[in-house]
């Protein structure tokens, strides 16, 4: 196991009974720190193995730890957040993710837990699109439809791992603390999506109690890109109830409407009189039971939400806000893309049993997914996904947490 640790005070007699505790460890090496009033604060980044992948490749997972003890356990397979620990209204640190105890449930069976999604987030209409005058057919994992990436997505691959110290002016929020930096070469026609890619993603997990997460790809072949973060959140801590009661706002004056296979009609939909109009916060739970032709579609919420035109300089927009009353847990979303995918937990149908073997259930988690929109390749009118060799694809998101 190795250990990275932050100092940043300390009394001389101290210093020098660290130098000798450290001379006598391996392996360790100093990232971050931050002090109060003479208090030594520490955050941390343990890392540590998690198992092998298939094929044999070795992975691991880490812990990351800010001044203040909020927790983000990450692996470098698939990029997956496998827990979060958030602080509630009494202060106790709890996870407010779903997710599984080891590496081979994850393996095995995983509705995208915590991944990282690539290299096209969300879903394309019959498993094709065109691109410069040619036809690319990818693989239909849903239905008639392609769905995250395909049948081996970047949820899927284990990516290379370095870890960092994140200054202020590295930090998205400007707010210092620790971060994971994962890289993966995604070679071309792999899923069928054509150039050769290259993908990192940075999580910073802030002192500030924010989660940030920054992408950034290059090509050398023009191709189609749309990567987003997976984690079903559930803020009552340890899963003490469903998502329900949850109460959600949402930053968006439209919504894109799908078809019975969720795939969108093309039409940008004004959210007026709809029970998807999450513009003033309500419960989840109001209206998810609703006469609506679009919420059968779905079996509840799975639809994306228009925020606005996408800030490629990383411009931040409040996106969404939910508030958990009992724990006081709020969460906060900010991104620089223009949609926002929210998804209720429809089909966690008992067929999941998750950490501590808890049975994930209908509405046991909610998803807030910061996207182009759903089949933009065959969507002339939606914002443009293609890359094109020489240019570099950037997008920023932050899950910023509170207690209320």
């Amino acid at each position: 196991m190795k250990k990275m640790t932050i100092r940043r005070f300390f009394p001389a007699a101290c210093y020098i009974c660290l130098l000798f505790f450290f001379a006598c460890q391996t392996n360790q090496v100093q990232t971050n720190a931050s002090s109060k009033n003479a208090e030594i604060v520490e955050a941390t980044i343990v890392k540590a193995p998690f198992g092998t992948a298939p094929g044999g490749s070795a992975v691991d997972i880490y812990t990351l730890t800010n001044a203040n003890g909020m927790e983000a356990r990450i692996t470098n397979y698939g990029g997956i957040l496998v827990s979060l620990k958030v602080p509630g209204r009494n202060g106790n640190l709890e996870d407010v993710t779903l997710g599984y105890d080891s590496l081979s449930q994850y393996i095995a069976d995983s509705p995208y837990f915590g991944a990282l999604v690539g290299r096209y987030g969300n879903r394309i209409g019959k498993a094709r699109f065109t691109l410069e005058g040619a036809e690319y057919k990818l693989a239909a994992n849903n239905g008639p439809n392609h769905l995250h990436g395909g049948l081996k997505g970047f949820d899927k691959v284990v990516w290379q791992a370095e870890v960092l110290t994140v200054k202020p002016v590295d930090s998205p929020t400007n707010h210092g603390g620790v971060g994971l930096r994962l890289h993966y070469r995604s070679p071309d026609m792999e899923e069928g999506y054509p150039g050769n890619l290259n993908v990192q993603v940075i999580y910073i997990l802030t002192d500030s109690a924010e989660l940030c997460i920054k992408y950034s790809a290059q090509t050398d072949k023009t191709t189609i890109i749309n990567l987003t973060h997976h984690s079903y959140f559930n803020l009552t801590g340890g899963m003490k109830d469903d998502v329900l009661g949850h109460v959600l706002q949402i930053n968006a004056d439209s919504f894109i409407p799908v078809d019975e296979t969720l795939i969108p009609t093309g039409e940008i939909r004004s959210l007026n009189d709809s029970p998807l109009d999450f513009r003033k916060a309500k419960p989840i739970g109001r209206d998810i039971n609703a006469i609506d032709t679009q919420l059968r579609f779905g079996q509840g919420y799975d639809h994306c939400w228009v925020l606005g035109r996408p800030n490629p300089g990383g411009e931040l927009n409040l996106a969404a806000t939910v508030f958990e009353p009992v724990s006081g847990r709020v969460m906060e979303v900010l991104t620089s893309e223009p949609g926002l995918q929210f998804y209720s937990g429809n089909f966690l149908d008992g067929a999941y049993t998750g950490k501590g073997g808890r049975v994930y259930n209908d509405r046991d988690g909610f998803c807030l997914e910061t996207e182009h929109f759903p089949d933009s390749p065959n969507r002339p009118v939606f914002p443009s996904v293609m890359l094109k060799s020489g240019d570099t694809y950037r997008t920023t998101t932050v899950y910023r947490f509170s207690v209320k």
